[in-house]
């Protein structure tokens, strides 16, 4: 079995995590209303997709 020879220091594995990180998912603003909603889905706000209301929304 393949065991290393030397410690990994922590500058190595810093380097191989770099890319090990979280993402911020993609969000566009509604055009109706105008609030941040995620792309290809229904605003959580106003209830509308592709300039049809889908969901009704009771103020």
């Amino acid at each position: 079995m393949a065991v290393p020879k030397r410690r990994t220091s922590k500058a190595r594995k810093a380097k191989r995590r770099t890319h090990f990180k979280l993402e911020v998912p993609g969000m566009t603003a509604c055009p109706n209303c105008g609030e941040f909603k995620k792309s290809h889905h229904v605003c959580a706000s106003c209830g509308q997709y592709d300039g049809k209301e889908v969901i009704s929304s009771e103020a």
